[in-house]
C-alpha cells in the first residue's frame, strides 16, 4: 500500500525517502516488508502522500489492467505508473463497496472473434444480445452500465492515455475513460475497451494477433454498423458530410472517414486526399468546437455510493474514510 500510494502521487522511492529523511535502502526495505513501519513514519507517510493512515492497512495488491489499454503509440512509464496506481486504488475502493452491498449482476458474454469470423461479427453479435436498436447508440455509457459494467470518468493528467479496464474481485469490469477526452473520443474509447473485454479477456488470444487492431475494428462496427451507415455515404464523402454525420453518429469526423474507407465506400487515395484537407484546415488534431459531442456522464457507481451512504446514514467525511480517502479527494473522484 505504501508503494501504491507513492506511485499514485508520481513520487519515486528516492524522493519519498528524502521527504521522510531516511535512506533509499531503508525505504526499499519498508516497501518490501522486510522491516516494520514505525508509528512516526506512518504518520509522516500519511501527511506526505496525503492519504489517511487507514489507507495503508488495506489488504490487496497492485494488479495490471485487465487487457491492453487505449493510448498513444508511445507513452512514458513515468506517465503510466501513476495512472495504473490510481486505477488500482479505485478498484480497491469499489471492491470494498461491493462487499458492503449486494453484488450487482453483469451481462458480459464471451465472444471469440476467431470462431465468429471477425471482430466486426463479434460487435454485431453483442448488439443483438444486448438488444440494441439499429443505427447510432444515443448513450453508450448507459448501455454499458445497464449491462453491469462500471464506468468511471477520471483525469489521467495526460491526453496520451484514453482509457483502460480492470476487474474488481476478479470479475466485475471497471472501464476508465480520460475526463480530458471529448465526447466522441470518450465513446470510441468505451467501445474499444468493451471489445477487449468481450473478445480477449477470457479467450486467451495468441501473441501473434493484433488485439488493439481487433478492438478498433470491434468499436467501429459497434458504434457505426456497416449495414446502417452505408446509406449515409451513398452520395460520396465530403468534409461537410462528415461534419453532419458526426452529429448523428456521435463519433469523430476522422472515425467516420476511416469507416467509409473500411467498408469500401471510398478508396485509399480518396481517404488520403480528405486527410490532407483535414491538415490544410488544421482540424486533424482538433475538430471544430461547434461540432463537439458532449461527454456522457456515468451514473451507476455514483448511485451505488449514494444508496450506501443513505442506508448507512453516513456524512461525507465518514464516507470518505470508508473509502480510505481524504474528503477533498473523495469528492473530486466520486461526486
Amino acid at each position: 500500500m505504501i508503494a501504491l500510494a507513492r506511485e499514485s502521487r508520481g513520487i519515486t522511492q528516492l524522493e519519498l525517502a528524502e521527504k521522510l529523511n531516511v535512506s533509499t535502502s531503508h525505504m526499499s526495505r519498508i516497501e518490501q516488508e522486510f522491516i516494520e513501519v514505525g508509528k512516526h513514519h506512518l504518520s509522516e507517510l500519511s501527511k506526505t502522500l496525503n492519504y489517511p493512515e487507514d489507507f495503508f492497512y488495506q489488504e490487496g495488491e497492485n494488479l495490471p489492467p485487465a487487457i491492453a489499454l487505449r493510448k498513444r503509440e508511445k507513452v512514458a512509464q513515468k506517465i503510466l505508473i501513476p495512472i495504473e496506481a490510481q486505477v488500482n486504488i479505485y478498484r480497491l475502493s469499489i471492491e470494498k463497496l461491493l462487499k458492503a452491498i449486494s453484488q450487482h449482476d453483469i451481462n458480459l458474454p464471451v465472444l471469440d472473434a476467431e470462431k465468429l469470423g471477425s471482430p466486426a461479427e463479434a460487435a454485431r453479435k453483442l448488439r443483438k444480445l444486448w438488444k440494441i436498436e439499429k443505427g447510432a447508440i444515443p448513450n453508450l455509457t448507459e448501455v454499458l452500465e445497464s449491462n453491469g459494467l462500471l464506468v468511471v470518468g477520471f483525469d489521467f493528467n495526460t491526453d496520451r492515455v484514453d482509457g483502460m479496464s480492470i476487474l474488481a474481485n476478479g470479475k466485475f469490469p471497471i472501464v476508465f475513460s480520460n475526463k480530458r477526452s471529448l465526447g466522441d473520443r470518450q465513446r470510441f474509447t468505451l467501445a474499444y475497451e468493451l471489445g477487449h473485454l468481450v473478445m480477449h479477456l477470457q479467450t486467451q488470444p495468441s501473441f501473434m494477433r493484433d488485439i488493439s487492431h481487433e478492438a478498433n475494428e470491434f468499436a467501429a462496427e459497434f458504434l457505426m454498423p456497416e449495414k446502417d451507415i452505408k446509406a449515409d455515404f451513398k452520395d460520396g464523402v465530403t468534409l461537410a458530410l462528415l461534419a453532419d454525420l458526426k452529429r448523428k453518429w456521435k463519433v469523430s469526423m476522422q472515425a467516420l472517414l476511416y469507416r467509409a474507407n473500411d467498408i469500401g465506400v471510398i478508396t485509399d487515395g480518396q481517404k488520403k486526399y480528405l486527410l490532407s484537407q483535414f491538415n490544410s484546415l488544421n482540424i486533424r488534431r482538433r475538430e471544430p468546437s461547434e461540432l463537439d459531442i458532449p461527454r456522457e456522464q456515468p451514473m451507476k457507481l455514483r448511485d451505488m455510493i449514494t444508496n450506501y451512504k443513505s442506508k448507512q446514514r453516513l456524512n461525507v467525511n465518514q464516507l470518505a474514510l470508508f473509502f480510505n480517502s481524504n474528503e477533498d479527494e473523495f469528492l473530486s473522484k466520486y461526486s
